[in-house]
């Protein structure tokens, strides 16, 4: 009988030191939530990254030099000068 207490007596020891804290229990919930989180952010922005890499940029068809030319076309016209008809001299002399 000695021996089955001793067996007792040593699985009763193992539970008090395998048995853990309620709070270390929590905080290491709370670890593996905030590493999750921050996993899928890091996903998030890998990807977003990514795409704005790929994606091309439409205002780059839109830049100065359309401007410019469209406002050269557009002075051009109100730059021409028409040749008025002159009139006979007439000088006095």
């Amino acid at each position: 009988m000695k021996n089955l207490d001793d067996l007792i007596n040593v699985a009763k020891i193992q539970e008090l030191i395998k048995k853990e804290d309620p709070e270390k229990k929590a905080s290491r919930r709370i670890l593996w939530v905030l590493a999750i989180i921050g996993a899928v952010t890091a996903v998030a922005a890998i990807a977003y990254a990514v795409y704005r890499y790929f994606t091309p940029d439409y205002l780059d068809d839109f830049d100065d030099d359309f401007d410019d030319d469209f406002d050269d076309d557009f002075f051009d016209d109100e730059e021409e000068v028409k040749p008025t008809p002159k009139a006979a001299d007439t000088t006095e002399a």
